[in-house]
């Protein structure tokens, strides 16, 4: 009897584990959680992306986010200089992106100081160019 309970103990425990080592392998990841695309003139356009990261100061904050072509080339970059710890989520903008002609969206990556790049993304379809 102490033993099937042992036993029980042990995979429910391995259950558990299982269960939090995934999220915990997330948690801190910036995510893009909005963006919008507005047609410039001359043929560029202006991008804004709302973020969303839990900024912890200098040594782990959001600090930019990249505009890609389908291809996942990156055509324009918004460095974010400083975090946002009781900011969030915040939008930033960057203007005069040069999208090659004949792309029909783009995807917005952001990047955090520890992890990189995050996961969440945001893809958009582009407004005709004026």
């Amino acid at each position: 009897m102490k033993a099937r309970l042992v036993d029980q103990f042990i995979i429910s425990t391995i259950a558990i584990v299982s269960f939090l080592v995934p999220s915990l392998a997330i948690a801190g990841e910036v995510s893009v959680l909005d963006a919008t695309v507005i047609a410039n003139a001359k043929g560029t356009y202006a991008v804004s992306a709302t973020i969303y990261h839990k900024d912890e100061g200098w040594t782990h904050y959001a600090d930019k986010f990249d505009v890609l072509t389908p291809a996942g080339e990156v055509i324009a970059t918004r460095v974010l200089y400083h975090p946002h710890v009781d900011e969030q989520p915040f939008t930033r903008s960057v203007a005069n992106v040069q999208v090659p002609v004949g792309d029909t969206e783009i995807t917005i990556r952001a990047h955090d100081s520890v992890h990189g790049d995050g996961e969440r993304t945001f893809t958009l379809k582009l407004p005709k160019r004026k």
